[in-house]
């Protein structure tokens, strides 16, 4: 068992010991994933529905500012969008921790506090990288394609994770901040749907009304994306000039930090307060 591992540690260690347990405890988060494979499929299932989706049914009646392939535009959307929904992800994985009693037998061990919260995340950030996978290979087959290297391929992969590592702080601190896995789904899901709809996900930010424009250009969401199609060299229309159109990368990567300056001490401090 992972728990009993980790209790024939003794207390301390250092950072050398809050790595290890970190790593032990992403482990068994990950190994939950073949024993409860419809978290896995039902998640990919609902993503490849959204490439369908807008592809084929939306597809034609969505015209691009200056001409361009849509499903080239709609497949970094679907991936940012995908990636933006990790915070749910972990949302529920803490909460339904908290529920079954298992944060409190974390908190019985002689492991580092930092492993319960640095375990999820990186867990949820690799669990999410093999959901992108399979979009990936989705998209190409749609007609998805990167009209740039493999550096510039491997730079997007990269903020996606990244900003995946970000959105899991902010589940950290809803997860333990709500009460049922029930009230976890549906907090979740609020919170992100109008995020990653008011955006550049699905249609050019031209098509919104003027009130809505600013709000969804500088969406972290929207510049995920937006940075993302830049990388890959895929139709990226804008209503204006500005600093969300004419750096994205620049702006998603001060999201990212933006997010996780204030979400890793509301979760830790969260931790620690029901630890008490």
């Amino acid at each position: 068992m992972t728990t009993a591992r980790l209790s024939t540690r003794a207390p301390g260690g250092g950072v050398g010991q809050a790595v290890r347990d970190g790593l032990i405890v992403m482990g068994r988060n990950l190994r939950r994933i073949p024993r409860i494979p419809e978290l896995a499929i039902f998640a990919i299932l609902q993503s490849i529905m959204f490439v369908l989706l807008f592809a084929f049914v939306f597809g034609g009646a969505i015209p691009l500012p200056g001409g361009g392939n849509y499903k080239e535009f709609l497949m970094p959307g679907i991936f940012a969008q995908t990636i933006a929904f990790a915070s749910a992800t972990t949302t529920i994985g803490i909460t339904d921790d908290m529920t079954k009693g298992i944060i409190d037998r974390f908190r019985s061990l002689p492991m580092a506090r930092s492993a319960v919260l640095t375990g999820r995340t990186l867990s949820d950030v690799i669990y999410n990288g093999g959901i992108l996978i399979v979009l990936m290979l989705s998209g190409l087959v749609v007609g998805w394609t990167v009209r740039t290297g493999p550096v510039e391929f491997l730079a997007g992969v990269g903020l996606l994770l990244l900003f995946a590592f970000a959105m899991s702080w902010i589940g950290v601190w809803l997860g333990l901040s709500v009460p049922t896995v029930e009230v976890a789904q549906q907090v979740g899901f609020t919170v992100l749907f109008p995020i990653t709809f008011v955006s550049n996900v699905f249609v050019p930010t031209q098509t919104l009304p003027d009130w809505l424009r600013p709000f969804a250009e500088w969406n972290p969401v929207s510049t995920l994306t937006a940075a993302t199609r830049q990388l890959w060299g895929n139709p990226n229309p804008f209503a204006a000039t500005g600093f969300p159109a004419e750096q994205p990368i620049l702006l998603t990567l001060i999201w990212i930090a933006i997010i996780l300056a204030i979400f890793v001490p509301l979760g830790v401090r969260r931790y620690r307060s029901i630890s008490r």
